[in-house]
Order: C-alpha cells, then sequence, then structure tokens
C-alpha cells in the first residue's frame, strides 16, 4: 500500500525534484517546472504553489536559506532541500515506479454510463475520439523523434510512455467500434432496445435493480 505522504500533492514532488539541484524562490521553481513541461506529466495547480512549499518546510522537507527584497520587487523568500526532503523525493518515486495504482480516467467515467446513450450515438462519438487520438499520436511521435536528437532518452521516457498510452487506447477504441460496427458487441440488441422501447430487457434489469439500495 501506498504510505501515506506529509505533503501528498504531487507538486510537492516536483519541487523536491528541482530544488535538489540548487536553493530557488518558489517564482524560479515554477519558472523550471514549467519550462520542463512538468504540468503535461503530473496534475499541477499552479495556484497551490507557494502553499505547497509551506507546507514542505513546516514538514522540514526545505529550509529558507535567505528571504529578502530588491528594489521595488516583493520579498522573495530561497529555500533549499533538507536530507528529509531528499530522503522523500527518492522514497516517492521509488514508489511510483515500482506500486501500481488504480487512477480513473475521465474516459473510463464516461464508460462507465455510456449505456445512457444509445448505441447509434455512442458510435460517432468513439469515431469521434478515435479521429482525435490518432491526431495527437502523429503529433507525439513527430515531437518524440525531434527530441530524440538532442535530448538523453531518460528525459524522454515519460514522453515515450504517454504515447504508447495514446496508441493502446486507439487500438482498443478501434476494437470496440468494430464491434459495434459488426453486430458482435454482447447484448447490442438490448441495448437498442432499451432505447427504442424505454424500458430495459429483464435480464438488464436485474442487474440495476440489484445496485438499488433495499429499505
Amino acid at each position: 500500500m501506498p504510505r501515506r505522504r506529509p505533503v501528498g500533492n504531487l507538486l510537492a514532488l516536483a519541487v523536491l525534484t528541482v530544488v535538489v539541484q540548487r536553493p530557488m524562490h518558489p517564482y524560479e521553481m515554477a519558472s523550471v517546472l514549467r519550462a520542463r513541461g512538468k504540468d503535461q506529466d503530473m496534475p499541477i495547480k499552479w495556484g497551490s504553489l507557494y502553499t505547497v512549499v509551506r507546507n514542505l518546510e513546516k514538514h522540514g522537507l526545505l529550509e529558507v536559506v535567505e528571504s529578502g527584497r530588491q528594489g521595488a520587487r516583493p520579498e522573495r523568500t530561497v529555500y533549499r532541500i533538507t536530507e528529509a526532503g531528499r530522503g522523500e523525493a527518492d522514497d516517492w518515486t521509488r514508489e511510483l515506479l515500482s506500486t501500481p495504482r488504480h487512477e480513473p480516467s475521465a474516459f473510463e467515467s464516461g464508460l462507465s454510463v455510456m449505456g445512457g446513450l444509445g448505441p447509434g450515438e455512442v458510435v460517432p462519438l468513439l469515431r469521434q475520439r478515435l479521429g482525435l487520438l490518432e491526431e495527437q499520436i502523429e503529433t507525439g511521435r513527430r515531437a518524440l523523434e525531434e527530441e530524440r536528437a538532442e535530448v538523453p532518452r531518460l528525459f524522454l521516457v515519460e514522453s515515450e510512455y504517454a504515447l504508447a498510452m495514446r496508441e493502446a487506447e486507439a487500438a482498443w477504441v478501434r476494437s470496440l467500434l468494430a464491434e459495434l460496427d459488426g453486430g458482435t458487441f454482447p447484448g447490442l440488441a438490448e441495448w437498442q432496445a432499451y432505447h427504442r422501447t424505454g424500458e430495459l430487457p429483464p435480464d438488464l434489469a436485474d442487474l440495476a435493480d440489484r445496485g438499488r439500495p433495499t429499505d
């Protein structure tokens, strides 16, 4: 089981892995993280950066090096990572690499309620998704090839993974569309009948009733 982190926001890990290089103030942390495209690799809410940094300091993972003001600029506090912070970053990275964690996607949520729409509407929606995925895959492949000429693979593996996941999703959507188009999707006739008559077939109604709370 993943252990509870003193600061559980993934932005905290991003901050620790940046500040390990040299002391920085939060504005510089944000600039470096944006330049590296970290907001594409993990869910980052930039508005919470200062809160995350203060919480990291509170828990002894960062410490203040200096705090001062230059001219009319706002006061800036410079932080550096502590030994505890280095340990936290290393341990967190090990956990993320070694331990699978199910994090439902928006697509999974949509699939879970797909039956609320009729097959005739679902099919063009899935075709639209597949078209967008194929565009993203092509763009991702081109970008990756360009980056490989200049950037060591160590810093591209997350892009490779993201591309592989899009390719896998596109392949799955194609197979689902093939079943729906070919009429081999199990229960397709019952699904169509429900949207035609507004009544669930007995077997599907029984399944729906099992999910209802009893008095």
